[in-house]
Order: structure tokens, then C-alpha cells, then sequence
């Protein structure tokens, strides 16, 4: 069964843009992720940012606290952050590149430039208990060497495979080229021992193409849940991406 983490960053973004700097607000991301789960989320996702600029230290203990099914914190591999995971003590942690200037993260890690430093904060959180999972573009020396880190899972990075998605009927063939890309990259990472996660850019009407990629465990998606859910509601929202996953064979 294809898995659904619901990334609530964007509810918090909401928070923030009235809230900053203050100890509460809405809407509450934390509500948001109760709801998730309710309408059937396997999981929730939240990045705790270096600059803090819309998940904060409350929310992720907050939700350490309430939910039910599985944290997956969202992390620059940073020593502030990673102390923060070793006493949140999330089930996993994908770590991500993280640029001041980015709007969202626009990347994947450059783990063949990171490797040593990654492979030693994985280490530490498979020591504590955590997993781990690289967030990386579907290149076959980053895979390769995601594999080395000895990390459990990588997520790969679908926004250009989204990208081109999104565009008219001409550029369609270079959304097909990513999509190949994407596969290719599963197999080799299946291959290689991994556990693979995809995210970035997935919404209703790219998922159904996507779902063409094999071995995959779960899907990340924040964005395109929560800006449906302003005219549907989170439930809905929700539901709708599961009903579109529930056929996926890996």
C-alpha cells in the first residue's frame, strides 16, 4: 500500500503571515495534522527551519504529543536541528538542502559533496532510535552514495517531473523524460537497498502519472492538500489524494 504523509508547513505559513513572533494563532497546524490523520493520513511531515519562518519549536513537540501514526521531521543537517531531533525523537527524519532565499526547498541534498557528514548525523539517529531519509534529485551518483550513508530511506525530489507537468501540451514529452528519470532512479535505489519516498510539486492532476513509478513506499504532499482544503476542507482534501493512491501496485 502506497503511503500519504501530509505535510501541514503551509497551514503554519498561514499562522505566521498574521501571527509572527507570537505564542499562538491560526489556524493551528497541529489541529491540522489531527485532521490529516483522521481523514486517513499515514503520516505527518513538518520542516523546523533554521530561520523558523513557519513551523515552530512548540509545534513539533506538539506534535510529538498528539498525533497517532508517524512524525517525519523535515531537517537541515545542522547542529541546532539535530540536537532538537535527538530529544523530539521523531519516528524519521528526512534531511533536506535549506536556503534562506527559497521560497520552498528547491533541491535535492548534494550528498556525494556531503557524505561523510551526512553518514556521521545518521549514525547518531539510527543510534536514537530514528530513521533516516536523504532528500535528493533521481541522479544516479546521489542515489549511489545515499546508499553509502547507510541511511534507510531516500526521498526523491519530483518538482521538475511537476514542473513540466504543468506546462502546455508541448513540453510534455519533457515531463515523460523526468518521469523516466524518476523511474530509473527508484529501481537503482531499490536495487542499492534503499526504501524510496517521492514529494515535491504532487497534486491531483500529475499524481495519476506518477503513480507509473514502482517501489515506491509513501508520498509526501503539503501543499496542493492545503490550498485544495481552503475550498473543500482538510477531510476532503485528504481523502481525494488517498482515493487517487489507493490503486498503486509497486
Amino acid at each position: 500500500m502506497l503511503k500519504l504523509g501530509v505535510n501541514i508547513d503551509h497551514v503554519a505559513t498561514l499562522r505566521e503571515a498574521r501571527y509572527r513572533g507570537g505564542s499562538t494563532g491560526e489556524p493551528d497546524p497541529v489541529a491540522a495534522a489531527l485532521a490529516a490523520e483522521a481523514a486517513g493520513a499515514h503520516g505527518i511531515t513538518a520542516h523546523l527551519r533554521e530561520d523558523r519562518r513557519h513551523i515552530q519549536d512548540r509545534d513539533v513537540w506538539a506534535l510529538r504529543e498528539k498525533i497517532t501514526t508517524r512524525l517525519n521531521l523535515e531537517m537541515a543537517n545542522v547542529p541546532e536541528i539535530v540536537a532538537i531531533a535527538f530529544k523530539l525523537k521523531p519516528e524519521i527524519v528526512c534531511l533536506v538542502p535549506e536556503r534562506r532565499l527559497e521560497v520552498t526547498t528547491e533541491g535535492g541534498l548534494d550528498v556525494v559533496a556531503a557524505e561523510t557528514a551526512l553518514t556521521e548525523t545518521r549514525k547518531k539517529m539510527n543510534d536514537a532510535g530514528i530513521a533516516v531519509s536523504l532528500f535528493i534529485a533521481p541522479d544516479e551518483a546521489q542515489i549511489a552514495a545515499s546508499a553509502r550513508t547507510g541511511s534507510q530511506f531516500i526521498e526523491l525530489h519530483t518538482g521538475k517531473f511537476a514542473e513540466e507537468f504543468s506546462k502546455a501540451e508541448s513540453g510534455k514529452w519533457k515531463a515523460e523524460c523526468e518521469l523516466e528519470r524518476l523511474i530509473a532512479g527508484v529501481k537503482l535505489a531499490h536495487s542499492l537497498g534503499l526504501q524510496v519516498n517521492a514529494g515535491h510539486g504532487l497534486n491531483c492532476e500529475n499524481l495519476p502519472a506518477l503513480l507509473r513509478v514502482p517501489h515506491l513506499v509513501e508520498l509526501n504532499i503539503g501543499h496542493s492538500i492545503i490550498s485544495r482544503a481552503v475550498t473543500v476542507g482538510l477531510t476532503a482534501a485528504v481523502k481525494e489524494m488517498l482515493a487517487l493512491m489507493k490503486n498503486y501496485s509497486a
